[in-house]
């Protein structure tokens, strides 16, 4: 699909989710404004209320899971670090979901490209003494926040480059 359409329907999608989150931004090849686009690739933090018995539990809001649930899964559940739908447009949405203490990691992480992640992002933390687990960044067993995509560039001693350079 061409970037406008994708844009114009990853926009869609974005507002349709952004009132049942705390942050939500397009990633992928959308953010790094390639002109051919075969998904859309969405990072939020849900926002959350207390559940269970005593409300001792945090839980999606209802809302962020009836959202998605609105659209064809095809894998992951909507209370999940990872879920991809199939639109009704026809493309196929990923959602990835955040904390506050690793939105810019994630957000790197989904913007790509995945060479780049995986040649220049993952390199450098390996290349820093830092380690990948479940969404997190950790030096030795200790983790440590990436609240913005240019904190993880300053941790892994590279300059910020703009997504759409991230070939």
């Amino acid at each position: 699909m061409e970037l406008a359409q994708a844009q114009t329907i990853a926009q869609r999608i974005k507002a349709e989710l952004a009132p049942h989150c705390e942050r939500i931004e397009i990633a992928g090849s959308i953010r790094r404004r390639k002109p051919e686009v075969k998904d859309v690739e969405i990072v939020c933090i849900p926002k959350t209320i207390r559940g269970g018995l005593f409300g001792d539990l945090i839980e999606r809001s209802p809302g962020f899971r009836r959202t998605v649930d609105q659209w064809t899964p095809i894998k992951g559940l909507s209370h999940g670090k990872y879920t991809q739908r199939r639109l009704p447009d026809g493309l196929v949405l990923d959602l990835f979901t955040a904390t506050p203490e690793n939105w810019g990691l994630i957000l790197a992480i989904r913007t790509g490209s995945a060479e780049f992640s995986h040649n220049v992002l993952a390199a450098g933390w390996v290349r820093r003494g830092y380690s990948s687990r479940d969404g997190t960044l950790y030096h030795g067993d200790e983790p440590v926040e990436v609240r913005e995509e240019p904190d993880l560039f300053r941790l892994i001693a590279l300059p910020w480059v703009e997504p759409e350079r991230r070939l």
